[in-house]
């Protein structure tokens, strides 16, 4: 019997690498004459994160009794847009032309923290996808919908390493918070700037 390493690579080089270059494909044509889109991205979960998280446990129990079918964020979509307000446009687009299961808009616990922003949908696989791959392919695949500026701040924050239960020194966690910080302002800045010079409302 294949392990689960054997399974997933034959899955990643044969099925999930194609499946994201067709689900990319798919989100710039929806969005080819949207304007204020910086980037438009597709990947395949990469092996070694998959088996990282497939070994996941909760109190002393393993997460998932069937990685391959419970982890859904094997195949991940990103979206990158100018401003906040773009942000629920795309979300629009994004509702009109995909299923989803799962909508969650990532905000910190507290008014008074800063931290992690970002729109997050579990959206079905588009039949002219799925069905363009061998059997095996997911139902459902990850998109993330972002500022510059949240993308910036998370990929930066992601780099290194940084994890909110890890042992950090009070300057760390200071500095942490501080680009956190910055970030957000510059999103409310640009955002208030567009919609004010383009007399949008709010």
């Amino acid at each position: 019997m294949k392990s689960l390493l054997e399974l997933y690579t034959n899955r990643y080089n044969n099925i999930l690498v194609p499946a994201a270059k067709g689900i990319k494909g798919l989100l710039i044509d929806y969005f080819e004459d949207f304007e204020r889109i910086d980037r438009i991205s597709a990947r395949a979960k990469s092996i070694d994160r998959f088996m990282q998280k497939a070994q996941n446990e909760i109190n002393g129990k393993p997460k998932y009794s069937d990685p391959l079918n419970q982890i859904q964020d094997q195949i991940g979509a990103r979206i990158v847009t100018f401003y906040k307000k773009d942000v629920d446009r795309v979300s629009e687009v994004v509702l009109k032309y995909f299923r989803h299961i799962e909508l969650t808009s990532i905000v910190p616990d507290s008014d008074a923290e800063f931290g992690y922003f970002g729109k997050h949908f579990i959206l079905i696989i588009p039949p002219d996808v799925s069905e363009a791959e061998v059997s095996g392919c997911p139902k459902f695949f990850e998109l993330q919908v972002k500022t510059l500026f949240q993308h910036s701040w998370s990929e930066a924050n992601h780099d290194l390493g940084y994890k909110p239960n890890s042992d950090l020194s009070s300057e760390i966690k200071r500095k942490i918070a501080f680009t956190s910080a910055q970030a957000w302002g510059a999103d409310e800045i640009f955002n208030d700037l567009f919609l004010r010079m383009n007399h949008i409302e709010s």
